[in-house]
This record gives structure tokens, sequence and C-alpha cells, in this order.
């Protein structure tokens, strides 16, 4: 699988999960690309997040990754 069918693959998933829930774990992602590196992950992760595809969210302690302007966060901030 290379770069863009990955980055669809998030994508699509994301899109699939909008009603149910908005933030997932890093974890989530090496699950669901399951042939890549961790590594690879995080640098695919890091590519939507700097083309504005994704957000991440800090609790401080945990990162979570979403698509941007979806969530309750961004109601409740009125973004």
């Amino acid at each position: 699988m290379d770069r863009a069918e990955a980055k669809q693959k998030i994508i699509e998933f994301l899109e699939s999960k909008k009603g149910s829930k908005t933030k997932f774990y890093f974890n989530d992602f090496t699950k669901l690309l399951p042939d890549m590196k961790s590594r690879e992950v995080k640098k695919i992760l890091t590519e939507l997040i700097n083309e504005g595809v994704l957000e991440f969210w800090s609790s401080g302690s945990t990162t979570m990754y979403g698509l941007a302007g979806a969530g309750k966060q961004h109601v409740e901030e009125g973004e």
C-alpha cells in the first residue's frame, strides 16, 4: 500500500465513524494499517494534519486524531 492509498483509507475510516466517534488514538491507526510500521503511520498522520485534513487533540497525557472541524469540542468552542 502506498502513501496515497493509506491516506485515503484513514480518511474513509474516519468518515465512516462520524456519527459515533470523532477522535481516535494512534494505535487505532496502526491497527487500520497493520502492514506499515508505526513510524510510517505517524508520518502519514502528520502529513494529513499539515494538509489540514486531520487535526490532533491533546488532553496533556494523550493525543488523539480526528477530521478537522469535527467533534463536540468544535461545537462548544464555536469553531
